[in-house]
């Protein structure tokens, strides 16, 4: 087991076919980072949540946390929900090392991608 996992952060939504793009995307990422444990968590509506999801790495080794909020802008969970939970974590694991990167749209590459898709669209 690797002391080193990635989770990917998602909002939720109460129709389960809303996550397959995410599952694609961590299967994508998977797949390009081996002996990491990639995996998603959301805010709410679906499971697992973060603290959950967090815990049980944490229960199997993992020191060192990367929390990559797949979101494409800044909005109130990204800038008031997000750093509560992180905050949280860190109190309740003080042996873990969290890293939270900026939202996944605020990213220039991921937003040349976008424009790229879009302007492929034409």
């Amino acid at each position: 087991m690797s002391t080193q996992a990635l989770i990917l952060f998602a909002h939720g939504a109460r129709a389960a076919s809303w996550a397959a793009p995410f599952e694609r995307l961590r299967d994508l990422v998977a797949a390009r980072t081996p002996g990491v444990d990639v995996s998603l968590a959301y805010l709410e509506l679906m499971e697992p949540r973060l603290p959950e999801r967090a815990a049980a790495l944490v229960a199997q080794g993992v020191t060192h946390l990367t929390v990559v909020p797949v979101f494409l802008g800044q909005g109130g969970h990204v800038l008031r929900d997000l750093p509560l939970m992180i905050d949280e974590l860190r109190a309740a694991h003080p042996g873990l090392t969290v890293k939270v990167v900026e939202a996944a749209g605020e990213n220039d590459a991921v937003l040349r991608a976008l424009a790229d898709y879009c302007v492929g669209a034409l």
